[in-house]
């Protein structure tokens, strides 16, 4: 068991043997840290956190009560191979979330990025790859092997199908049931998921350029109004654009997937 002398440990908390505890953590009352557990440098746990399986915790990522991290996955097919959770820095998970390991069949590394906010209950399956910045509210799900890209917001209370890809920047509604994979920059709300438009709010609140918006108003057009097949659309739309917003979406579609799309109606 390695834990540095900076670290601060509750009398009541529970570290196996073989855990790591980085510099400056502080691990709050009847918190429980399994053997192959990592927490890096300023880790807090603040109480009644469990950290199961072979978990890394990276730096400065904030837990707190109740959040289960680690435990084998909701897989009837998982045999307990050796998998893994790998959770990057700066995260808020607050009370009450759960993150499984992967498995076997699904590449064995349940991975989230950076500066993410998972709110009480959300949930991140197994084999999820989940990017930087992302944002579940309440109660909200990632069913196991989904591909969740960089600035995502998922409303509370909503589900997203195994296997299926989020694109960057796009935004769930609440209480939304997410089947097939959405575009970057997509809106998407409704009890079973439509392509209702672009997530124009936070492309503004990003700084993009109006240009680039202008293009990516066109390009939804083209999408949910041109001819031929929805991939036929994105492929003349790749030749016709010169926006890198534009590019994003049309790569994203002519990318590998498990799914159908969620398309303009």
């Amino acid at each position: 068991m390695g834990i540095d002398p900076t670290a601060q440990i509750h009398p009541s908390a529970v570290i196996d043997d073989g855990a790591v505890i980085g510099a400056g953590c502080m691990v709050g009352p009847f918190c429980c840290v399994g053997g192959k557990v990592r927490l890096r440098q300023g880790v807090e746990l603040k109480s009644h956190v469990v950290i199961a399986g072979d978990t890394e915790i990276g730096d400065e990522t904030i837990v707190f009560p109740f959040a289960c991290l680690g435990e084998i996955p909701q897989d009837l097919k998982f045999k307990g191979e050796e998998t893994k959770l790998i959770v990057g820095k700066r995260n808020r998970i607050r009370e009450g979330a759960t993150m499984s390991t992967g498995t076997e069949g699904g590449g064995g590394i349940t991975r989230v990025g950076d500066d993410c906010l998972f709110m009480t209950g959300a949930h991140v399956g197994h084999d999820a790859q989940v990017g930087n910045r992302l944002v579940m509210a309440n109660q909200s799900a990632l069913a196991g092997h989904c591909v969740i890209e960089d600035d995502v917001i998922i409303g509370g209370l909503s589900g997203i199908h195994q296997w299926v890809r989020v694109g960057q920047g796009a935004i769930i509604g609440a209480v939304t049931m997410v089947t097939n994979d959405v575009i970057p920059f997509g809106l998407v709300q409704g009890p079973r998921g439509k392509l209702d438009g672009l997530n124009l709010v936070g492309l503004k609140r990003r700084g993009v350029d109006r240009g680039d918006i202008t293009a990516l108003r066109a390009a939804f057009q083209m999408l949910a109004q041109g001819e031929g097949a929805f991939a036929e659309r994105a492929r003349r739309l790749g030749e016709e654009n010169n926006s890198e917003y534009v590019q994003k979406i049309v790569d994203f579609i002519l990318g590998e997937s498990d799914r159908h799309f969620l398309t303009p109606g």
